[in-house]
């Protein structure tokens, strides 16, 4: 007998949790092995530093700053794969990967960028944009309410806090209005609607 197919909705929180589930179990082998993985994140321009456009997402400068990632994760991953867990998927490997490399081209020598946040800033401005994109009502109210609850973050686009990667955010945050129109229903369809 064949098990019925979840909804969409489900495999969506499914998604989100188990992605902030591996951030988690990341982060307790990091402090176990004294943050050594954190080395792992974006080094500009250098060789190795190319590993860390896969592995900087996942990994988190301690606690404090995972803590702050998980439910805005949890909120913008759950919506970004609501909107199709294909499309979803698309949306935050153009984030991560595209985020990544302008952050790997652009940053400042001898740094190292680590954290999700690039992709939660992606998953944001791609929420935001993508109902615009492709003119759809609800869409553009889900992403109207997105700005309002999340909108304040995007400051953090800006040079300030010392520690903080500006760049992973602002790349990200562009990264995510190049997932919007890439995975766009319209052009998902050749540019027909």
């Amino acid at each position: 007998m064949q098990s019925p197919e979840r909804p969409a909705w489900q495999v969506a929180a499914i998604g989100a949790v188990g992605f902030v589930a591996v951030l988690w179990v990341i982060e307790g082998i990091d402090v176990a092995a004294s943050h050594r993985l954190d080395g792992w994140g974006i080094r500009p321009r250098s060789d190795e530093g190319l590993l860390g456009i896969v592995a900087a997402p996942l990994l988190h400068g301690g606690w404090g700053h995972l803590v702050a990632n998980t439910v805005p994760a949890l909120v913008l991953g759950f919506l970004t794969l609501a909107t199709g867990i294909a499309r979803g998927l698309a949306a935050t490997a153009i984030i991560w990967l595209a985020g990544g490399l302008a952050v790997w081209l652009v940053a400042g020598d001898h740094s190292v960028h680590i954290g999700a946040s690039g992709l939660i800033f992606g998953w944001l401005t791609y929420l935001v944009v993508q109902g615009f994109v492709d003119r759809n009502p609800l869409e553009i109210g889900i992403g109207l309410v997105v700005l309002v609850v999340y909108g304040g973050v995007l400051w953090g686009v800006l040079p300030g806090q010392p520690g903080i990667s500006w760049q992973g955010h602002l790349f990200g945050a562009i990264a995510g209005v190049l997932a919007a129109v890439a995975v766009s229903e319209r052009g998902l369809r050749g540019g027909r609607r």
